[in-house]
C-alpha cells in the first residue's frame, strides 16, 4: 500500500494524513522516523491531546511516536461516502492494521486506552505479526457481544448511563446538539480525581466536530448490546473477536485506581487473557490516564521496549 501525505499547522501539532484502509486518517508525528516505532491511539471521547505530555519522553527514548485521530475525530475522513460510518471494534481493529502498514512501521508497540486500547487488544490479538507489543490501559478491551446483555449490579450499571442514553433517539439528538457538554460531563464523571482546566478541554473539544462523530459513536454503543448490524465488510473477524481470543505478544496492563467506570482488575484476571504479561501497575489515576499520569504511560512504552530489546539479544 502506498502512503499518500500531505501536512496542515493545527494547535501547534503538525498533522498528517494518509490513505489507509477505508480512512483518510490524520495523524501527527514525532520523533525520528528511524526510531523505535510506537503508535499511541486515543479513546472516547478524547483526542490525541491526551498524549501531549507523554510524546516528548518517549521522543527522548528514541521513539518514532504516530498518534492517530480515530474515525469521526478531527480531520480524520472518509474516503468513500458510502462506506458505513460503523463504531464497530472490528472497524477500530482494522483502521490500526491499515495505518500500521500505510505507514510501514516495522512491528510498533501500540498503547491505547478506551477504544484506542480496544483497537491496539485486537491488533494483537488478531494480527501478532503486525505489532512487537502493547501497552493497554485497563487490560483486556476487547468487548464480548454475547454476554453484553447480561445485567451487572445497579452501581455497575448506573455508570454506563451514556450508554443506554444513546441507544435512543432522544439520546442521538442529545448527543448532536451538545457533543462538548456531553464530553465534559463524561470527563468529570470518569475522572473524578482529575482537575482539568477549560483551556485542557478546549484543546479536544474540537475534535468532536468531525461529520462522522455523532453516527460513529451511536452505532459503537448500540453494536455492543447487539442492537444493530455492523458493517458486513468487518463481519469475519467480528466472528473471530466473538471468541476472545489470548493475546500473546508481550503486553504491559496498567490499571487506573480512580476510574469512575469501574476498579481495577487483579493480575491473575489479566492473565487469563494475556499469555506474556510483563508487567501490570496500579496508576493513581482516572479513565483518562495518559493525560492524568502521563509518565506512566511513557515510562510503561519505554520499559516494553528494553524488555523486547533484552529478548532479542
Amino acid at each position: 500500500m502506498i502512503a499518500i501525505r500531505s501536512s496542515a499547522v493545527a494547535r501547534s501539532n503538525i498533522v498528517e494524513r494518509v490513505q489507509a484502509g477505508v480512512l483518510d486518517i490524520a495523524y501527527e508525528r514525532h520523533g525520528d522516523q528511524t526510531g523505535w516505532p510506537v503508535v499511541l491511539l486515543h479513546g472516547f471521547p478524547y483526542d490525541p491531546r491526551c498524549y501531549d505530555a507523554a510524546v516528548p519522553p518517549l521522543v527522548e527514548a528514541g521513539a518514532d511516536v504516530v498518534v492517530p485521530y480515530l474515525r469521526g475525530y478531527g480531520a480524520t475522513r472518509f474516503l468513500d461516502a458510502a462506506t458505513p460510518r460503523s463504531g464497530q471494534q472490528a472497524a477500530l481493529a482494522h483502521d490500526l492494521a491499515a495505518l500500521i502498514e500505510a505507514l510501514q512501521l516495522n512491528v510498533p508497540i501500540v498503547a491505547g486506552f478506551d477504544w484506542g486500547g480496544r483497537a491496539a487488544c485486537l491488533v494483537a490479538a488478531l494480527w501478532p505479526t503486525l505489532v512487537s507489543g502493547l501497552v493497554t490501559v485497563d487490560g483486556y478491551n476487547v468487548q464480548d457481544i454475547a454476554a453484553a446483555n447480561t445485567p451487572a449490579a445497579p452501581a455497575s450499571e448506573s455508570a454506563l448511563w451514556y450508554q443506554y442514553y444513546l441507544h435512543s433517539e432522544r439520546g442521538r439528538r442529545g448527543l448532536s446538539a451538545n457533543r462538548a457538554d456531553f464530553a465534559r460531563l463524561l470527563w468529570a464523571q470518569w475522572s473524578p480525581t482529575w482537575r482539568f482546566t477549560e483551556a485542557e478541554f478546549a484543546g479536544t473539544a474540537p475534535s468532536f466536530d468531525n461529520l462522522d462523530f455523532v453516527d460513529i459513536v451511536v452505532h459503537s454503543y448500540r453494536h455492543r448490546f447487539g442492537l444493530v448490524d455492523g458493517d458486513p465488510a468487518y463481519e469475519a473477524t467480528e466472528e473471530l473477536i466473538s471468541r476472545q481470543p489470548m493475546i500473546t505478544v508481550p503486553t504491559v496492563v496498567l490499571d487506573c485506581t480512580q476510574d469512575g467506570l469501574g476498579p481495577p482488575v487483579s493480575r491473575v484476571e489479566h492473565e487469563m487473557h494475556f499469555s506474556t504479561l510483563v508487567a501490570h501497575h496500579l496508576v493513581a489515576a482516572g479513565h483518562n490516564l495518559p493525560q492524568e499520569e502521563p509518565a506512566a504511560l511513557a515510562d510503561a512504552v519505554t520499559s516494553l521496549h528494553q524488555y523486547l530489546r533484552g529478548r532479542a539479544r
